[in-house]
């Protein structure tokens, strides 16, 4: 992923996109994310890691709720083209199967799962499991919210980690 990023990174600011948009941009990606945002800040681009945190922070959660309102309406229209029912499918079943979490822990369960930086974990599949799910939206917000700020907060850390080894 750290490839990825430093290829996107690459390209964005070979177009003449700015340090700050790059970071911005990277974070509104599923999968990608604030975590891989901070890691560009920080290790690839170098920047502010206060500046970095807070642009990769508003870009992460700028698509959470648009995916809390309408992926349950988008997901329903997309099961009715051909050749795009399996997929959707698929991606409901193998994220209901994170559900666990919040079936044993609540609406916290889905804090620890954004707030946990792993792969398959984060706000856009938090925000997706919350509304498979039928969650209240307005909480889920709030704790995907503190879910993204804790993982950009331990992401931050080792990225400044990682940063001081190869930069030091």
């Amino acid at each position: 992923m750290q490839e990825v990023c430093r290829q996107i990174q690459e390209f964005l600011t070979a177009h003449g996109i700015p340090d700050w948009l790059v970071v911005f941009i990277i974070s509104l990606f599923p999968i990608l994310e604030c975590r891989l945002g901070m890691f560009t800040a920080i290790v690839l681009l170098q920047m502010n890691p206060f500046v970095g945190f807070l642009i990769s922070f508003i870009g992460n959660l700028i698509p959470i709720p648009f995916i809390l309102l309408l992926i349950n309406l988008i997901f329903e229209w997309l099961k009715k083209i051909p050749g795009v029912k399996k997929p959707i499918i698929w991606l409901e079943e193998h994220t209901l199967k994170k559900k666990d979490k919040i079936d044993k822990y609540g609406i916290w369960g889905l804090l620890i799962f954004v707030a946990i930086p792993l792969p398959g974990t984060g706000g856009w599949t938090g925000a997706l499991l919350a509304s498979l799910l039928h969650l209240d939206r307005k909480k889920s917000f709030g704790v995907i919210a503190i879910g993204v700020f804790i993982a950009g907060l331990i992401i931050t850390i080792l990225s400044l980690i990682v940063g001081n080894a190869v930069f030091g």
